[in-house]
C-alpha cells in the first residue's frame, strides 16, 4: 500500500494547480438585458438532476456580469464545441465585445444561445447557493436543443488552457 503525502498548501496558486488537474466542459450562459446580450464563459457547469431536470455552474462572487444577468426572465446555455477556443476568451474578456461577430439566437424570453454550440438550453434560475468566494447557481431546463453531429467534441478547459478530447 502507497502512503499518501498530504501537502498542507491551500493558497489559491496551490488550488487552481491541483483543480486544474481534473479538465471540465465550458459554456456560454447568456441573455437579453435591456435588450442588450449579456453573458460569460463558464467551465464549471454540470448536470444536476434529471426530475425536476436541473443543471447548475459556478461564479465568482466578485462577478460584475452575473449581477444584471441574473436579472434576465430566462438564461441560454449553450455547450461549446472544440472550435470555440476563442469565443470563450472573447466570452471572459471586455463586456462590450464579447459577443462581437458571434451568431446567435434569443429566445422569446430573451435566453441568448450561440448557434454552433453543440447544444442549447433555455433555462431559469432554479435557486444560488452561497459555496465561500463563489456562488453554485442551479438552473431549471426549459427547452434543450441538440446540434445531432454524429462525432461531438466539446470544448474542454484544463491546466489553465482550453483544448479538445482526444478519441480513444
Amino acid at each position: 500500500m502507497t502512503t499518501l503525502r498530504t501537502n498542507q498548501d491551500l493558497s489559491h496558486e496551490r488550488l487552481r494547480e491541483v483543480f486544474g488537474i481534473f479538465p471540465s466542459g465550458v459554456v456560454a450562459v447568456a441573455a437579453l438585458v435591456n435588450g442588450v446580450p449579456v453573458g460569460l464563459a463558464a467551465s464549471s457547469f454540470t448536470s444536476v438532476s434529471l426530475d425536476p431536470p436541473l443543471v447548475s455552474f459556478s461564479i465568482a462572487n466578485r462577478s460584475k456580469t452575473w449581477p444584471d444577468l441574473r436579472r434576465a426572465e430566462q438564461l441560454g446555455v449553450t455547450i461549446l464545441a472544440d472550435h470555440h477556443s476563442a469565443v470563450a476568451r472573447q466570452l471572459a474578456g471586455a463586456v462590450d465585445r464579447r459577443f462581437d461577430g458571434l451568431s446567435l439566437t434569443a429566445s422569446a424570453q430573451g435566453a441568448v444561445t450561440l448557434d454552433d454550440g453543440l447544444a442549447q438550453f433555455d433555462t431559469t434560475v432554479h435557486d444560488e447557493v452561497l459555496a465561500g468566494d463563489h456562488t453554485i447557481v442551479l438552473l431549471r431546463l426549459r427547452a434543450v436543443r441538440h446540434a445531432g453531429r454524429a462525432d461531438p467534441s466539446p470544448l474542454v478547459f484544463h491546466r489553465s488552457r482550453f483544448g479538445r478530447l482526444q478519441p480513444g
